[in-house]
């Protein structure tokens, strides 16, 4: 990402709004600035285009385009009230996708905010997922993470299967106030070829994950180049997640319940399932 790029997307964060309820909201004026339009007259032809595609895609237009008003100083000192709209995140969106396109700052505008809905679709549809398949998600993200970081320790000097197991250790017992694999092995009665991991819930995998992806960043971001600051860093970084755990009043990782099933077992059997569907089709 260029410095350009970066100082955008921090530009429409830094504009981001919350109400009472902590769902997030642009003001339209606001943003009309970070998308480079000096003149308001301009900006609400824009705001005009992106409100008809909102009610043709079904959607409530003043739930998108909340009309507010707000008070604006003149050089003479006095006050008057002009109009400005509150706007949801995909009212942006629907707005960027309707600005200028010859402007860098709507092209940036509009990779920010298809991000930002993309990961809240993302995220509705993960909160309907029973816990099963919950677990898989995660799963599914921890794998490709741990390969990740495993690259990012290696940079580090972490090379040797002894190195590596050392380093996972490291992350483990801050996490899990000084338990070892071996320890959370044991505690959960597995046999010797079972993971941990697939023997987790999906509070405990969500736990495990923020350690993996921060401790990812901090080795990248700190430039770590030792073995030993490498693991100092994900043991850093698991007692940061443990402590955030114990602020926030939830359960710990090693008093989470084990499940009864892996999530090998979970996959199998959905695997499973969508055969004897398919063989039921073509039988069809």
């Amino acid at each position: 990402m260029s410095d350009l790029r970066a100082y955008e997307y921090k530009s429409f964060e830094k504009i981001k709004h919350r109400d009472e309820n902590g769902v997030e909201y642009w003001l339209a004026r606001e943003l009309a600035l970070a998308l480079e339009y000096t003149k308001w007259q301009n900006f609400s032809k824009v705001i005009d285009r992106a409100m008809i595609a909102c009610r043709n895609s079904g959607f409530n237009v003043n739930d998108q385009f909340a009309e507010v008003g707000k008070l604006v100083e003149h050089g003479s000192g006095a006050k008057r009230m002009v109009t400005d709209h509150k706007l949801s995140r995909y009212a942006c969106y629907l707005i960027v996708q309707n600005g200028d396109p010859r402007k860098e700052a709507i092209a940036l505008g509009q990779t920010y905010f298809a991000i930002q809905t993309r990961r809240q679709e993302t995220q509705d549809y993960f909160e309907q997922l029973d816990e099963d398949n919950k677990r898989l998600v995660i799963r599914g993200d921890i794998k490709q993470w741990n390969q990740m970081l495993a690259e990012t320790a290696h940079r580090t000097g972490v090379i040797t299967e002894e190195e590596y197991a050392q380093f996972q250790n490291a992350g483990y017992m801050g996490l899990y106030g000084g338990e070892t694999v071996k320890d959370i092995h044991k505690r959960k009665g597995l046999r010797p070829n079972e993971k941990i991991l697939d023997h987790m819930n999906s509070n405990e995998l969500a736990a495990n994950l923020f350690r993996i992806t921060l401790a990812d960043e901090k080795i990248k971001k700190e430039k770590i180049s030792t073995r030993h600051g490498a693991d100092h860093a994900h043991n850093v970084v698991g007692q940061e997640v443990r402590g955030a755990i114990a602020r926030a009043g939830g359960t710990l990782p090693e008093d989470q319940p084990t499940p009864e099933k892996s999530t090998e077992q979970i996959a199998q059997e959905q695997i499973g399932q969508l055969r004897k569907k398919k063989k039921l089709m073509l039988d069809e």
